[in-house]
């Protein structure tokens, strides 16, 4: 019998199937409508979403935020979650910068991610970034060429992949950061499209 996302949630805690666990402040499990039509996975959770417990509250969240309410897309409506539930960092200086988390990491987290979408039974499944691409679609997926366009998974009748907001904030070109923040929001807007079949 599917567990609640509230048991998952629970048990995610006591995880230890690779070593992030150790390092992490807390797990980060996914956060929004249990019973939303579309789900969004990210990485994993960064510096603020550490210490806060909650998925896309820090400088990417407020980004996606800003391109899903120009998208049409009500975030309230979502659930949102991470392919990896702990955050891997490396300090420097004073700061815990993010470090990608490894391919053994992601499929360790893999039973988490896929028991919250049987969970939820999305309609729609956005993948933000490779890391997310690779754990929701597969590992050869280039995000890069293939954003945009969806794909068929066993996880959700509608699947596609898109940037990362994180890979904007760390465009230097302002010029490059607009052009891709407007093909963020046009991949997001094919929620709306998939909703609507």
């Amino acid at each position: 019998m599917a567990k609640s996302l509230k048991q998952l949630r629970e048990e995610s805690r006591a995880c230890r199937a690779c070593p992030l666990w150790a390092n992490a402040t807390q797990t980060v499990f996914g956060a929004g409508d249990a019973h939303a039509r579309v789900v969004l996975v990210g990485e994993q959770p960064g510096d603020e979403e550490d210490k806060k417990g909650l998925p896309f509250v820090g400088p990417a969240g407020r980004l996606l935020d800003r391109a899903l309410e120009a998208a049409g897309v009500d975030r309230n409506d979502l659930y949102v979650t991470n392919a990896v539930k702990h955050f891997k960092w490396q300090l420097r200086g004073k700061r815990r910068l993010h470090k990608t988390p490894a391919q053994r990491e992601v499929d360790a987290c893999r039973q988490w991610l896929e028991r919250e979408i049987a969970a939820v039974k999305p309609h729609v499944i956005v993948a933000l970034g490779a890391t997310a691409a690779r754990a929701v679609i597969n590992k050869d997926f280039k995000v890069s060429t293939m954003r945009g366009q969806f794909v068929e998974s066993p996880l959700a009748p509608y699947v596609l992949a898109t940037f990362h907001p994180s890979a904007l904030l760390r465009l230097k070109d302002e010029a490059e950061k607009e052009a891709a923040f407007e093909q963020l929001v046009g991949d997001l807007k094919l929620i709306k499209r998939a909703l609507s079949q």
